[in-house]
C-alpha cells in the first residue's frame, strides 16, 4: 500500500491522460495501419504522405492543409490526401503521355487502388485531390457503405461515372469536378441525402443529369450539356447554388428560376439561354450573386435584378439587352437572333444515333435481298443488281470522306498556333467575329488620327481611341516596323494577333498592314485594334476606400482567378507562348461587370530593327526566365489583393511577403492582422491561407522555386472551392 501511495504522484497524470485522451483518436487497429502505408506506396510516396515509419501513430498526425486523418474506435473515418499535381483537364489521356499531364506513373493501378481503399470499410469522408489518378473510375467504388463525403477531384479520371455510385445510399456529398469524366451522368435520384453534387470541369453530356430534390448545391460548370433548364428545378426547395456556366443550355430561362426563396447563388454565364426575360420577373431577397453573361438574351433587363446592385453581384455583360449602362458590352439583337437559330440545333450525338439506325436499316434490307438468290438466270441479275447499288453507295462514301476532308482544310489554323483547349475556346464567346480592317475604316474611327484622340506614345507606338460605324468603341495601336524581308515576314508573323481573344485578356478584335515602298526599307505600319475597356483599373477599384469595401474576398478571388486565366492564355493558349508581360496592377483593367482583363501584354511582332532582333533572339533563348518574371509579378498583383495596400518598391514586396509568410505560420491572428482589415467575416481561413501560400511561392527570390501558371491557377480554383463551400454551409461569420 506504501508503494502504492508512492507510485501515485507519478500515476496519476498518465491516468489524467487516458481519461481526456478521446476516442477518435484512438490506436489504429493493426489492419487498417497497414492499409494506410499500402496507400502511401500506391500513391508512390506524395508529399502529403512523406516520412512515415512503422512507428508513427497515424491517427496523432496534427491535421494540415494536406492532411487529414480522423481515427475513431480503431478505425479510419475521415482520410484527406491533397497533392500538388495539376489536372489538365483540356488534354485526353494517351499512352506515353503520363508525366507530362502529371498523373502518376504507368504502373498505377486505379484498380488497384480502390481495392485497397476500399478495406476502409468505416470511411465517411474522403478525400483524394490532385493526386494524379487516372484510369476510369471502378464500379466498386459503392463498397464504401458508410461514405458520406466522397472528393475526387481535380485529377485526371476519365470514361464515364460507373452507375453503381447511384447505390451508396448514404453520400451527402458528391465532388468529381476538374477530371475528364464524359458521357451521361446516372441516375442519382435514389441519393435521397445527396445535398452537394459538383461535377464541373469534365465533358459530361449531353442531357441534365437526373438527381434527388434535397440538393442544396449543383455545380456542373464546364461540361458539355446541351438541353433545355430543367422545369422540374422548381421542385428543389432547399437548393442554394446552381451553376451550370460554360455549357451549351439554350431556350429561356424560366422565370421561377431567380424567384427561388432558397437560392443564394445563380451562374447561367456562357450559354446560348434566349428569348426575353420577364421584366416583371421577381427576384427572392436571398439571392447575393447572379451571372447570366454572355448569352443570347434580348429585350429590357428585369426591375428587380435592376435594384439588386447594392446588395448583390448581378453580372450580365455580352448579351443583347437593351440597357443603358452595359451599352458597350451588349451585342445588337441581330446576333442574338442568328446565334440563337444556330444554338438550338440537334446535337450532333442524335444525328450519329440516326445515322446509324439507317445504316441498320439498309442491312436488314441487304440479307433480305440476299435470301432471294436462290437460282437460275435471277441469280445473275441479281448479282448484278447488287454490285451496282454497292457500287453507288462505295461512291457515295467516297464522296462524303471527300467532302468531310474538305472540310476539315477549308479553313486551316494560322501557322505556329496549338490547339486550344475547348474551355480557352468558350472564353472568346461574346466577342464579336476577328476582322481585317481597312485603311479607311482605321482612319475613319479615329477622325484621321485626330491629336485629341491620342492617349499615349511611347516605345510600343501610338495608341488611339476610336469609334468603328456600329458605334462600338476601341482602341487603336499605331507600331512602325522598319526591316527586311516585308511584308511576307510580317503577314506571317502577325498571325497570331487573331488568336489573342480572351475573356480575361483585352481582346484584339482585329488589324490593318500599310506598307510604304518609298526607303531603302520597306515600312510598314501595324494597326492593332483592341476592345475598348471603359471601367477603371483594379489599382483604382482597391485605392478607393469605398470601391475596396465593396471588394469582399468572394470578389477578390474570382478576380484574381481571371487574372491567372488571363496569363495561362498567353503562356499556353498561342504558340509560342507569350511571356514577358509587364504585369502589374494598374494594367489590369475591370469592365462594368468587375470581370478583369490582362492590358499590355507583349504583342508578338517582329523587332524594329537588327539590335532589336538580336534581342527578340536572347529573349526567346530566355523564356523560361520571362515565364518566372510573370508569376513574380502575378504574385505581387495577388499581395495586394489579399493586403489592400499599394505596393511602391521591392523592399516593400518582401516586407510584405515576410510579413504574409510570418503570419500562415503562426497563430491565426497573427495572418488576420496583414490581411485587408475590409475583408474581415468573408473569408474561409483555409481559403486564404492556401492563396497566401501561392502567392508566397510566386514570389520566391529563386526563380526555378516559382510555380507554373498552372499550378497557380489550380490554386485559386480550389482556394475559390474552399470559400464557397464554406459560404453555402453558412459559416458566414467574424471569426476570421
Amino acid at each position: 500500500m506504501k508503494n502504492l501511495r508512492a507510485c501515485f504522484p507519478y500515476l496519476f497524470p498518465a491516468i489524467i491522460l487516458v481519461l481526456v485522451t478521446p476516442s477518435s483518436v484512438a490506436q489504429l487497429s493493426p489492419s487498417e495501419n497497414r492499409i494506410l502505408f499500402q496507400v502511401q506506396k500506391l500513391l508512390e510516396y506524395p508529399q502529403a504522405l512523406q516520412g512515415w515509419t512503422r512507428w508513427t501513430n497515424l491517427c496523432f498526425l496534427p491535421p494540415s492543409s494536406s492532411l487529414k486523418i480522423v481515427c475513431s474506435n480503431g478505425h479510419v473515418t475521415e482520410l484527406t490526401i491533397i497533392g500538388n499535381k495539376t489536372s489538365p483537364s483540356s488534354h485526353t489521356p494517351k499512352a506515353g503521355s503520363w508525366t507530362s499531364l502529371q498523373t502518376l506513373s504507368g504502373k498505377f493501378s486505379i484498380d488497384s487502388f480502390f481495392t485497397v481503399m476500399t478495406k476502409l470499410s468505416n470511411l465517411k469522408v474522403l478525400s483524394l485531390v490532385s493526386l494524379g489518378l487516372w484510369g476510369p473510375l471502378p464500379s466498386k467504388i459503392n463498397r464504401f457503405l458508410s461514405l458520406e463525403m466522397l472528393n475526387i477531384s481535380s485529377n485526371l479520371i476519365y470514361g464515364e461515372i460507373p452507375s453503381s455510385i447511384s447505390s451508396m445510399m448514404n453520400l451527402r456529398s458528391l465532388v468529381l469536378a476538374n477530371n475528364l469524366f464524359n458521357g451521361s451522368v446516372p441516375d442519382l435520384q435514389s441519393l435521397t441525402s445527396l445535398e452537394e453534387l459538383n461535377l464541373g470541369g469534365n465533358k459530361l453530356g449531353p442531357e441534365f443529369p437526373s438527381v434527388g430534390k434535397n440538393l442544396v448545391t449543383i455545380i456542373l460548370r464546364s461540361n458539355s450539356l446541351r438541353s433545355h433548364i430543367p422545369p422540374q428545378i422548381v421542385n428543389f426547395d432547399k437548393l442554394q447554388v446552381f451553376d451550370v456556366s460554360s455549357n451549351d443550355f439554350f431556350g429561356n430561362i424560366p422565370s421561377f428560376l431567380m424567384s427561388m426563396s432558397s437560392l443564394h447563388s445563380l451562374n447561367l454565364a456562357s450559354n446560348h439561354l434566349s428569348g426575353n426575360l420577364s421584366v416583371n420577373m421577381a427576384c427572392s431577397s436571398s439571392l447575393t450573386f447572379v451571372d447570366i453573361s454572355h448569352n443570347l438574351l434580348v429585350g429590357k433587363l428585369p426591375a428587380c435584378l435592376g435594384s439588386m446592385s447594392s446588395k448583390a453581384t448581378v453580372l450580365y455583360s455580352g448579351n443583347c439587352l437593351s440597357t443603358k449602362r452595359l451599352n458597350n458590352q451588349q451585342h445588337p439583337s441581330s446576333f442574338c437572333k442568328r446565334e440563337g437559330a444556330l444554338a438550338v440545333k440537334p446535337p450532333a450525338k442524335k444525328l450519329q444515333n440516326e445515322s446509324k439506325s439507317g445504316a441498320k436499316l439498309g442491312l436488314v434490307i441487304g440479307i433480305i435481298g440476299g435470301a432471294v438468290v436462290i437460282a437460275g438466270l435471277l441469280v445473275f441479275l441479281i448479282v448484278f443488281i447488287f454490285r451496282k447499288s454497292n457500287g453507288e453507295r462505295s461512291n457515295h462514301k467516297m464522296d462524303k470522306s471527300v467532302a468531310n476532308k474538305y472540310s476539315a482544310t477549308a479553313s486551316p489554323r494560322p501557322n505556329g498556333t496549338r490547339h486550344i483547349p475547348q474551355a480557352m475556346k468558350q472564353a472568346t464567346l461574346g466577342l464579336p467575329p476577328y476582322r481585317i480592317f481597312t485603311s479607311e475604316e482605321i482612319e475613319d474611327s479615329t477622325n484621321n488620327f485626330d491629336p485629341s484622340n491620342l492617349i499615349e506614345e511611347g516605345s510600343q507606338g501610338q495608341l488611339y481611341k476610336g469609334w468603328l460605324r456600329d458605334g462600338s468603341v476601341v482602341l487603336v495601336n499605331c507600331i512602325k516596323i522598319r526591316q527586311k524581308g516585308l511584308p511576307h515576314s510580317i503577314t506571317q508573323q502577325i498571325e497570331v494577333l487573331s488568336n489573342l481573344r480572351h475573356r480575361h485578356m483585352v481582346s484584339v478584335l482585329g488589324h490593318c498592314i500599310i506598307t510604304e515602298q518609298d526607303h531603302p526599307l520597306p515600312t510598314s505600319t501595324v494597326f492593332i485594334v483592341f476592345e475598348h475597356i471603359s471601367n477603371v483599373s483594379l489599382r483604382d477599384q482597391l485605392a478607393d476606400g469605398r470601391k475596396r469595401e465593396m471588394l469582399k474576398w468572394p470578389q477578390r478571388m474570382a478576380m484574381s482567378i481571371g487574372i491567372a486565366r488571363g496569363v495561362q492564355f498567353l503562356h499556353t493558349g498561342v504558340a509560342p507562348g507569350i511571356y514577358g508581360n509587364n504585369l502589374k496592377i494598374q494594367n489590369i483593367l475591370l469592365d462594368d461587370s468587375l470581370n478583369t482583363k490582362v492590358s499590355r501584354y507583349s504583342i508578338p511582332l517582329p523587332s524594329k530593327s537588327a539590335h532589336n532582333e538580336h534581342t527578340a533572339t536572347n529573349h526567346i533563348g530566355s523564356t523560361n526566365n520571362a515565364e518566372k518574371e510573370d508569376i513574380y509579378q502575378l504574385g505581387v498583383i495577388l499581395l495586394e489583393v489579399i493586403t489592400g495596400k499599394q505596393i511602391a518598391s521591392p523592399s516593400e514586396i518582401e516586407e510584405m511577403k515576410d510579413e504574409l509568410e510570418n503570419g500562415s505560420s503562426e497563430a491565426t491572428s497573427v495572418l488576420k492582422s496583414v490581411i485587408d482589415p475590409s475583408l474581415r467575416g468573408t473569408y474561409a481561413y483555409e481559403s486564404m491561407k492556401t492563396a497566401v501560400q501561392i502567392t508566397i511561392n510566386c514570389l520566391s527570390k529563386v526563380s526555378s522555386q516559382r510555380p507554373s501558371i498552372e499550378d497557380v491557377l489550380w490554386n485559386l480554383q480550389y482556394s475559390m472551392q474552399v470559400q464557397e463551400s464554406w459560404t453555402s454551409s453558412g459559416n458566414l461569420s467574424t471569426k476570421f
